[in-house]
Protein backbone atom coordinates (compact mmCIF):
# COMPACT_ATOMS: atom_id res chain seq x y z
CA UNK A 1 0.00 0.00 0.00
CA UNK A 2 1.22 3.75 -0.81
CA UNK A 3 2.66 6.27 1.73
CA UNK A 4 -0.53 8.38 0.85
CA UNK A 5 -2.74 5.23 1.18
CA UNK A 6 -1.80 4.65 4.81
CA UNK A 7 -1.82 8.33 5.96
CA UNK A 8 -5.58 8.73 4.61
CA UNK A 9 -6.48 5.66 6.46
CA UNK A 10 -4.49 6.32 9.31
CA UNK A 11 -6.41 10.22 9.65
CA UNK A 12 -9.45 8.26 9.47
CA UNK A 13 -9.01 6.07 12.44
CA UNK A 14 -7.62 8.62 14.75
CA UNK A 15 -10.57 11.05 13.77
CA UNK A 16 -12.72 7.79 14.64
CA UNK A 17 -10.96 7.15 17.85
CA UNK A 18 -11.37 10.95 18.78
CA UNK A 19 -15.48 10.75 17.98
CA UNK A 20 -15.21 8.19 19.97
CA UNK A 21 -13.76 9.97 22.63
CA UNK A 22 -16.22 12.66 22.47
CA UNK A 23 -18.93 10.21 22.96
CA UNK A 24 -17.54 8.59 25.71
CA UNK A 25 -17.23 12.39 27.52
CA UNK A 26 -20.69 13.35 26.87
CA UNK A 27 -22.47 10.17 28.12
CA UNK A 28 -20.01 10.71 31.46
CA UNK A 29 -21.84 13.66 32.03
CA UNK A 30 -25.75 12.20 31.66
CA UNK A 31 -25.99 11.10 35.44
CA UNK A 32 -27.06 7.13 36.03
CA UNK A 33 -28.66 7.96 39.71
CA UNK A 34 -25.41 8.10 41.09
CA UNK A 35 -23.43 10.90 42.13
CA UNK A 36 -20.42 11.83 39.79
CA UNK A 37 -18.17 15.00 39.42
CA UNK A 38 -18.04 15.09 35.59
CA UNK A 39 -21.38 15.97 35.48
CA UNK A 40 -20.43 19.54 36.44
CA UNK A 41 -17.82 19.26 33.35
CA UNK A 42 -18.87 21.98 30.58
CA UNK A 43 -20.41 24.21 33.22
CA UNK A 44 -19.12 28.02 32.99
CA UNK A 45 -18.47 30.04 36.27
CA UNK A 46 -18.49 33.88 36.20
CA UNK A 47 -15.08 34.04 37.88
CA UNK A 48 -14.29 37.89 37.74
CA UNK A 49 -15.60 38.72 34.58
CA UNK A 50 -14.02 35.66 33.28
CA UNK A 51 -15.91 32.30 32.16
CA UNK A 52 -13.93 28.89 34.51
CA UNK A 53 -14.76 26.20 34.80
CA UNK A 54 -16.22 25.13 38.16
CA UNK A 55 -13.76 22.49 39.23
CA UNK A 56 -10.97 25.81 38.63
CA UNK A 57 -12.63 27.57 41.04
CA UNK A 58 -13.77 24.78 43.81
CA UNK A 59 -13.27 21.36 45.14
CA UNK A 60 -16.07 19.02 43.90
CA UNK A 61 -16.28 16.25 45.78
CA UNK A 62 -19.40 12.95 46.48
CA UNK A 63 -20.39 12.60 49.82
CA UNK A 64 -22.35 9.40 48.73
CA UNK A 65 -24.42 8.32 45.87
CA UNK A 66 -26.74 11.01 45.87
CA UNK A 67 -24.84 13.93 47.38
CA UNK A 68 -22.22 16.26 45.28
CA UNK A 69 -20.44 18.58 47.82
CA UNK A 70 -18.83 22.37 46.07
CA UNK A 71 -16.19 23.99 48.21
CA UNK A 72 -15.22 27.19 46.66
CA UNK A 73 -11.64 28.23 47.38
CA UNK A 74 -13.00 31.68 47.96
CA UNK A 75 -16.15 32.45 49.62
CA UNK A 76 -17.31 35.06 47.09
CA UNK A 77 -17.33 32.47 44.90
CA UNK A 78 -20.49 30.50 45.96
CA UNK A 79 -23.05 32.85 44.37
CA UNK A 80 -21.82 32.99 41.08
CA UNK A 81 -21.33 28.92 41.06
CA UNK A 82 -25.09 28.59 42.54
CA UNK A 83 -26.02 30.53 39.74
CA UNK A 84 -23.87 28.92 36.90
CA UNK A 85 -25.32 25.63 37.87
CA UNK A 86 -28.76 26.63 37.46
CA UNK A 87 -28.43 28.29 34.43
CA UNK A 88 -26.82 24.70 33.45
CA UNK A 89 -30.32 23.60 33.70
CA UNK A 90 -29.02 19.69 34.53
CA UNK A 91 -32.36 19.56 36.73
CA UNK A 92 -30.44 19.52 40.21
CA UNK A 93 -31.12 22.61 42.45
CA UNK A 94 -27.73 23.54 44.62
CA UNK A 95 -28.18 24.13 48.38
CA UNK A 96 -25.96 27.07 49.50
CA UNK A 97 -25.55 27.29 53.66
CA UNK A 98 -22.82 29.50 53.53
CA UNK A 99 -19.89 27.56 53.44
CA UNK A 100 -20.43 24.92 50.63
CA UNK A 101 -23.00 23.80 48.10
CA UNK A 102 -24.64 20.62 47.81
CA UNK A 103 -26.54 18.95 44.88
CA UNK A 104 -28.96 16.31 46.22
CA UNK A 105 -29.64 14.08 43.01
CA UNK A 106 -33.41 13.08 43.32
CA UNK A 107 -33.94 9.64 42.81
CA UNK A 108 -34.46 8.52 39.22
CA UNK A 109 -38.12 7.57 37.83
CA UNK A 110 -38.67 5.22 35.14
CA UNK A 111 -39.94 8.27 33.13
CA UNK A 112 -36.50 10.11 33.57
CA UNK A 113 -34.65 7.31 33.39
CA UNK A 114 -36.16 6.45 29.37
CA UNK A 115 -35.54 10.04 29.15
CA UNK A 116 -31.88 10.19 29.51
CA UNK A 117 -31.45 6.69 27.81
CA UNK A 118 -33.06 8.67 24.89
CA UNK A 119 -30.21 11.05 25.39
CA UNK A 120 -27.51 8.91 25.16
CA UNK A 121 -28.74 7.71 21.93
CA UNK A 122 -29.03 11.28 20.50
CA UNK A 123 -25.30 11.33 21.31
CA UNK A 124 -24.63 7.71 19.90
CA UNK A 125 -25.91 8.68 16.69
CA UNK A 126 -23.71 11.70 16.43
CA UNK A 127 -21.05 9.92 16.93
CA UNK A 128 -22.16 7.70 14.43
CA UNK A 129 -23.12 10.44 11.85
CA UNK A 130 -19.35 11.77 12.82
CA UNK A 131 -17.59 8.38 11.52
CA UNK A 132 -19.94 8.07 8.95
CA UNK A 133 -18.46 11.62 7.56
CA UNK A 134 -14.61 10.76 8.62
CA UNK A 135 -15.48 7.38 6.14
CA UNK A 136 -17.12 9.70 3.34
CA UNK A 137 -14.21 11.91 3.55
CA UNK A 138 -11.64 8.86 3.19
CA UNK A 139 -13.13 7.92 0.66
CA UNK A 140 -13.19 11.19 -1.00
CA UNK A 141 -9.31 11.04 -0.47
CA UNK A 142 -8.61 7.49 -2.16
CA UNK A 143 -10.79 8.86 -5.31
CA UNK A 144 -8.47 11.54 -5.87
CA UNK A 145 -5.27 9.19 -5.14
CA UNK A 146 -6.69 7.31 -7.69
CA UNK A 147 -7.33 10.04 -10.12
CA UNK A 148 -3.33 10.84 -9.20
CA UNK A 149 -2.11 7.65 -10.15
CA UNK A 150 -3.22 5.09 -7.94
CA UNK A 151 -3.98 1.52 -9.25
CA UNK A 152 -7.76 0.63 -9.28
CA UNK A 153 -7.48 -2.31 -7.04
CA UNK A 154 -5.43 -0.17 -4.51
CA UNK A 155 -8.26 1.74 -4.44
CA UNK A 156 -10.57 -0.35 -3.57
CA UNK A 157 -8.61 -2.48 -1.42
CA UNK A 158 -8.22 1.30 0.70
CA UNK A 159 -12.15 1.91 0.27
CA UNK A 160 -12.33 -1.55 1.78
CA UNK A 161 -10.04 -0.90 4.77
CA UNK A 162 -12.06 2.23 5.62
CA UNK A 163 -15.29 0.67 5.70
CA UNK A 164 -13.77 -2.14 8.18
CA UNK A 165 -12.99 0.73 9.99
CA UNK A 166 -15.97 2.28 9.78
CA UNK A 167 -17.48 -0.42 10.82
CA UNK A 168 -15.11 -1.47 14.11
CA UNK A 169 -16.09 2.27 15.63
CA UNK A 170 -19.43 2.22 14.98
CA UNK A 171 -20.20 -1.25 16.97
CA UNK A 172 -17.65 0.37 19.81
CA UNK A 173 -20.18 3.08 19.85
CA UNK A 174 -22.67 0.80 20.60
CA UNK A 175 -20.98 -1.22 22.55
CA UNK A 176 -20.93 2.59 24.59
CA UNK A 177 -24.53 3.03 24.24
CA UNK A 178 -24.92 -0.81 25.62
CA UNK A 179 -23.61 -0.20 29.13
CA UNK A 180 -24.69 3.05 29.31
CA UNK A 181 -28.10 1.69 28.98
CA UNK A 182 -27.41 -0.75 31.58
CA UNK A 183 -26.01 1.49 34.43
CA UNK A 184 -29.22 3.97 33.32
CA UNK A 185 -31.66 1.53 33.52
CA UNK A 186 -30.17 -0.49 36.55
CA UNK A 187 -32.60 0.35 40.01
Amino acid sequence: MSEDVQLTLALAEDSMQKAINHLEVELAKIRAGKANPQMLDGIMVDYYGAPTPINQIANITVLDARTISIQAWEKNMLQPIERAIIAANIGINPQNDGVNIRLFLPPLTEERRRDLVKKCHGEGEHSKVSIRNIRREGIEGIKKLEKNGLSEDAAKDAEAAIQELTNKYILLVDKHLAAKEKEIMAI
